[in-house]
């Protein structure tokens, strides 16, 4: 039978592996806040892109789609939803904005949960949000030939409630006691929300949103400025294979949260680095946009694609972009490396500069 108490569990995490990234963690996190009491009112751009990555990825993870055009409208709030994918998009980029405003004053308990549940799906219409799930349900891969294979079963749908219950008051107590490093205790939290899957629907999200909704509380606020989903987004299949292997014997309480945990940490860490990453192009030094596109393909090893580089500096426009890889390939400064859809581009490091 699962027991939630953390009490003994997290120390079991520390090795020299999950030190190494917790220390890195906290470095980045102290660089990161001396920039932002600094220089708080230059990261507005930061803040917008990450909003509408974080809503595009998270969803985009569950098969939730529209236009990047849609999708920019929609976290800006300058449309309605269309269809039901866009009533799930705009319902994320509400409880997201929740997160982002108030998260100093969302207690992590079941009633708070479900509150964020129910507006997550208040633009569909749909009878189920804001209530636990009122049917077994499981986790599956679905499969090539278009079967599903079972990956877990969560808990039935008659112990979600308490679950739930046992799992936030496990969490509020391991941290009250202010032993346990935070930074463990989420990704386990997180993993075992998921394990419980208290949902008809929605519980992947619901645990990016927690994710973030934890991180906050603990003045981890890297995922503010970089997109936390996104950086899932691009690992999924970690991400799934992690949350899949740390799974393992979660009934019986004897699972082993280290590789989501190792997994977890990684993502903040790739995120606190795009941070710097991005500070150093967009702020520190000043550059104009055509300038930021030459300095993020320098920075690239290898070939990039002009998709990357829209995803890599997403307040550019299309236009801009294309008009700078063309200036930059006219100076030789970039070599073009193929034509149609799929055209690469690639630093010229013959010239030396």
């Amino acid at each position: 039978m699962k027991d939630y108490n953390y009490e003994n569990k997290w120390e079991q995490l520390i090795t020299p592996e999950i030190v190494s990234l917790l220390t890195q963690i906290h470095e980045f996190k102290g660089e990161q806040k001396l920039f932002v009491e600094q220089k708080a009112d230059t990261l507005t751009t930061l803040l917008e892109i990450a909003k509408i990555q974080s809503t595009e990825a998270s969803n985009k993870i569950e098969g939730i789609y529209t236009s990047d055009d849609r999708v920019k409208l929609l976290v800006m709030d300058k449309t309605t939803p269309q269809s039901r994918d866009e009533q799930e998009i705009a319902g994320y980029r509400d409880v997201l904005a929740t997160i982002h405003e108030s998260h100093d004053f969302i207690p992590i308990k079941p009633s708070m949960i479900l509150q964020l549940h129910r507006d997550l799906y208040k633009y569909s219409g749909l009878n189920f949000g804001g209530k636990y799930k009122n049917s077994d349900n499981v986790i599956a891969e679905k499969m090539t030939d278009g079967t599903q294979k079972v990956r877990f079963q969560p808990v039935h749908s008659w112990e979600t409630a308490e679950s739930v219950e046992e799992l936030c008051n496990a969490y509020n107590q391991i941290m009250g006691t202010g032993k346990a490093n935070a930074l463990l205790l989420i990704p386990m939290f997180v993993l075992d929300f998921l394990c419980i899957h208290p949902f008809n629907d929605g519980n992947g999200r619901m645990s990016r949103l927690m994710t973030l909704l934890l991180l906050y509380r603990t003045n981890c606020i890297v995922g503010k400025y970089i997109s936390i989903e996104k950086i899932i987004e691009q690992s999924k299949e970690t991400y799934y294979e992690t949350l899949q292997v740390s799974s393992y014997g979660w009934h019986e309480d004897e699972n082993d949260y280290a590789p989501f945990v190792r997994y977890m940490l990684g993502v903040i860490i790739a995120a606190y680095r795009e941070f710097e990453n991005r500070v150093e192009v967009m702020i520190t030094k000043g550059y104009s946009k055509p300038e930021r596109i030459a300095e993020t393909i320098k920075q690239t090893l290898g070939q990039v694609t002009k998709r990357e580089l829209m995803e890599k500096c997403p307040d550019i426009s299309d236009t801009t972009i294309q008009r700078a890889l063309n200036d930059l390939v006219k100076q030789n400064r970039i070599i073009k490396m193929s034509g149609g859809r799929y055209t690469k581009y690639i630093w010229n490091r013959e010239l030396g500069d």
